[in-house]
């Protein structure tokens, strides 16, 4: 399955008939230069192009009323003067004779991805199209909004498709109140981090990100991922004034990925910043089609602001959500009512700007930025796999390349030299397709693999990893290594190197560069292990290589497996080499090549609270590690380097 592009160039047709400097910005340019953009990169040409249909009237009439329908069906019989006085109705609006039909269109376009997705004829897709929605209400237009297409694709995949549990995901930097407001009486829960001022970056939506959303979905367990993409959250906009790179909107999407089995639907919502919006579009398509996303720029430290806003947020909903309750963010006030019996239907989670303030932006310093994503280009191999010996029975993607290349047998020999369990052929021979991966790895020409070794030599063969990869260009390697694996005990602590075991004997920090956790014992445990320790330890380092070792009574099911490689593609930018003990199953090697390569990961199953042992250890390693890691907070320090 592929990513879906659906478009139509009638939604170009509308534009402002007279001066209005407030609605200027929402032009047809917005659209075109994206789309340009995308057929320059080539990514147009790898998606499954649809062309958009228009929305049926009682399509509109999921969400909106037939007398809000019927007057802007009116609309294309109007001249420019009683345009101009009914758009004067409505705040940031313009009408044109071809309003109704573009906006039909945009409906439209997101229905066909929807049910593109949900047939299964695409994993995922974007929807390019204007006007935007997600301001307009049941009876209003709002914003440059006029059909909401977003709320009526999520009534659509509940009244066609069954389904009961759509998430809603709105980064636009305006609150989509429309959406809220439609959702209303929907027993759901809504969850809004405002942000309390302009200048927000990469550390802060990636921070909300593990704090507040991936929780919450999580446990929340949808069947379809909704997103409105705005992109006027992205740096240069002049509508949101804030500092997010494009690179980051595919780190965010990446995220997404793991949730509803990929099943994610993106629906272009705002963004007037033309450069800004077309890169950020591109990398948004870069990452549903599976490629990596390039490494964030800037150090990632959340502002102090974001920090409290992400917090308020956390204790304002941890009532009603058990991913939250585990993290010790507030008292258990009431049961959640969110039981597996009752689960709301469709979860809406945005963020927005409650002010702004007056920011000018360097052109030079903004022109290179965004230049920045074109530096780092995607490998000619996406994903390789070193077997101890060809198996023509897994089931890998036809374009996962097995290796059979070995470093030389010389070069080999050397590394190998200083461990006795490396001296078998077999653990030489697998030594030696370890290293000529890594090679590819970090040359640029494969972007991420994973690897067979011996049991009896996984710590040696690992330890070999985390040299050869610091001496031959890894300025900064994050190791994750799972079960019974020890650390080379004469690594240094020089800031290059960021050992983190899964399944130590006991929560430990022994250094801010040597981590150890227990192995947490149920779904609710691992999620808040990754997501409230790995991810932000990882996002903090910033990595440009991360080497995963699977080991002996590693104690990983599958699926576990799979979701922290797939997380751990963004922090280093897609590259992972993943080490797996030979004992482990044959679909083990076959899943983590699947989510390395772009695919969605499996379902870890339902949702299961933490133990309190697990709650307090990791709320134990939080509160050493933060001084350090600055992701790991979600409180902010009075005067700290995070405040805003």
């Amino acid at each position: 399955m592929g990513t879906a592009l659906v478009y139509h160039e009638d939604m170009t047709a509308a534009r402002l008939l007279w001066d209005d400097p407030e609605c200027e910005i929402e032009c047809p340019e917005r659209l075109t230069t994206a789309l340009e953009r995308l057929q320059q990169r080539g990514l147009e040409q790898r998606c499954l192009q649809l062309a958009a249909r228009e929305a049926s009237e009682a399509e509109l009439g999921l969400v909106h009323s037939p007398e809000y329908v019927a007057l802007v069906r009116g609309t294309q019989a109007l001249g420019t003067g009683e345009l101009q006085t009914l758009s004067g109705q409505y705040d940031a609006v313009y009408f044109h004779p071809s309003t109704f039909h573009c906006a039909r269109l945009a409906v439209g376009a997101a229905l066909q991805l929807v049910d593109a997705v949900l047939a299964g004829a695409v994993r995922n897709g974007l929807a390019l199209v204007r006007p935007p929605g997600h301001h307009s209400q049941r009876a209003a237009a709002n914003g440059f909004c006029v059909f909401n297409n977003v709320a009526i694709a999520a009534r659509h995949a509940q009244r066609q498709h069954g389904l009961h549990r759509i998430l809603i995901v709105d980064w636009d930097v305006h609150h989509g109140q429309g959406i809220q407001y439609i959702f209303e009486d929907d027993p759901r829960a809504s969850t809004d981090a405002p942000w309390p001022q302009v200048g927000m970056g990469n550390a802060d939506y990636v921070a909300a990100f593990l704090h507040v959303l991936l929780p919450v979905a999580f446990e929340f367990n949808p069947e379809l991922v909704l997103v409105s993409a705005g992109f006027d959250s992205a740096i240069g906009d002049p509508e949101g004034q804030m500092q997010a790179t494009p690179e980051c909107f595919a780190h965010l999407t990446q995220l997404l990925q793991v949730l509803a089995g990929g099943r994610v639907c993106a629906v272009l919502e705002g963004g007037y910043h033309l450069e800004s919006l077309s890169q950020s579009v591109c990398m948004m398509v870069q990452a549903l089609l599976g490629d990596p996303a390039p490494p964030l720029s800037g150090p990632m430290v959340p502002h102090g602001s974001a920090l409290e806003s992400i917090q308020s947020v956390r204790v304002a909903q941890a009532p009603h959500w058990m991913s939250l309750q585990q993290q010790g963010v507030a008292p258990v006030l009431s049961p959640s009512p969110y039981s597996p019996e009752g689960r709301p239907s469709s979860l809406l989670l945005t963020g927005r700007p409650e002010f702004k303030a007056a920011a000018t932006q360097d052109v030079a310093a903004l022109s290179s930025l965004l230049d920045q994503p074109r530096l780092n280009p995607t490998p000619p191999v996406r994903t390789a796999v070193a077997l101890a010996a060809p198996d023509a029975a897994l089931a890998l993607p036809s374009d996962v390349l097995c290796e059979e290349g070995s470093a030389p047998q010389e070069e080999t020999q050397a590394w190998a030299r200083p461990h006795e369990a490396l001296a078998q052929d077999r653990a030489l021979t697998a030594l030696g397709k370890v290293l000529y991966l890594l090679d590819r790895i970090l040359d640029g020409q494969v972007s991420s693999g994973v690897a067979v070794t011996p049991a009896c030599a996984a710590a040696a063969t690992l330890d070999v990893a985390i040299r050869c990869g610091l001496s031959h260009g890894a300025q900064r390697l994050l190791c994750l290594a799972v079960g019974q694996l020890d650390r080379p005990p004469d690594l240094t602590d020089d800031g290059r190197n960021l050992w983190l075991n899964i399944g130590g004997k006991e929560a430990a920090a022994l250094s801010m560069f040597h981590v150890s956790v227990p192995l947490p014992g149920t779904t609710g445990g691992f999620l808040s292990c990754v997501l409230a320790l790995v991810l932000p330890l990882a996002y903090s380092f910033q990595p440009d290589l991360v080497l995963v070792a699977l080991g002996p009574a590693h104690g990983l099911r599958d699926p576990q497996a799979a979701l922290l490689a797939a997380l751990l593609r963004g922090p280093a930018g897609g590259r992972v080499l993943a080490l797996v003990d030979e004992e482990s199953t044959p679909q083990l090697v076959v899943v983590l090549a699947r989510v390395l390569h772009g695919e969605a990961a499996p379902s870890l199953g339902p949702f299961s609270m933490a133990s309190p042992e697990d709650v307090q250890a990791l709320m134990q390693l939080r509160g050493q590690l933060e001084p350090r890691w600055k992701m790991l907070q979600v409180a902010s320090e009075a005067g700290g380097p995070g405040s805003g």
